[in-house]
């Protein structure tokens, strides 16, 4: 995989690099599926790739794959990782820029349960982000709102709550960064020069708040929590536990 990366990453960022072992009806050897973030960086590695020794003897078969997975009319977004891993390719590490408007704690109240004649007390942590993404050198600014949540099984222990408290926090500032670059384009032309659009189709009423309406307006039950539905793994892949966010109310609560 880390031959196959190096090779085909000349061409353009790469989204993913899998390998696999062929089928024992085929033959010993290897099959592997790469995939681009650009079908034109895959069609230029397929013309220059394909019946080339790259890093072996033989040389190596190259496609593009035909098949396609197909989504009723669902459009997925990329992971805040991936969107900063685009964005800095794309724009320079100092092309663009990020920050917290807001992160509230909007956990509701605590459910209780019985169970086998026992009250047991689930404690549900909610917060709510909203990120800033700015982009100087094209004059396009834009904003997204995440939700992260989780549930707490032994809500009286203080450093599982603070625990719960700074994980959810990195979700939903991962989620929000991501909403964000959704509606940004990247226009990449044939020469290299790339261009940077702000998506009217995606605008929302968080983009022409101020700070302070929009700390003060944002509210959990008007958010459709599916337009939250990622991988919770991929957003908490680009955020390290260091990161400083405010820890608000993590103690009085």
């Amino acid at each position: 995989q880390h031959s196959l990366f190096s090779a085909f990453s000349k061409f353009g960022p790469l989204y993913s690099v899998r390998a696999h072992r062929n089928a024992a009806v085929a033959g010993p050897g290897y099959y592997a599926v790469i995939k681009f973030y650009s079908s034109g960086d895959a069609s230029r590695a397929q013309h220059a790739c394909n019946g080339q020794r790259l890093f072996q003897k033989s040389p190596l078969k190259v496609c593009i794959c035909t098949k396609q997975k197909v989504f009723q009319q669902q459009v997925l977004a990329l992971n805040s990782n991936k969107c900063q891993e685009l964005a800095n390719h794309y724009l320079g590490f100092n092309g663009w820029s990020s920050r917290i408007i807001t992160l509230q704690n909007v956990s509701g109240f605590e459910d209780e349960n019985e169970e086998l004649g026992k009250t047991l007390w689930k404690r549900s942590l909610k917060y709510l982000c909203a990120v800033e993404v700015t982009m100087p050198n094209h004059g396009v600014c834009t904003r997204g709102v995440g939700l992260g949540e989780a549930d707490i099984e032994n809500g009286e222990d203080p450093l599982e709550f603070v625990t719960a408290t700074r994980r959810v926090q990195k979700l939903a500032a991962g989620k929000a960064l991501s909403s964000a670059f959704q509606k940004i384009l990247l226009v990449v032309l044939d020469n290299g020069k790339v261009a940077v659009e702000y998506n009217s189709t995606q605008e929302e009423p968080t983009d022409s708040l101020t700070e302070e309406e929009l700390r003060g307006l944002i509210q959990v039950n008007e958010l459709s929590l599916e337009q939250f539905d990622f991988e919770e793994e991929e957003v908490l892949s680009d955020l390290g536990f260091d990161d400083k966010l405010p820890q608000e109310e993590a103690l009085s609560n």
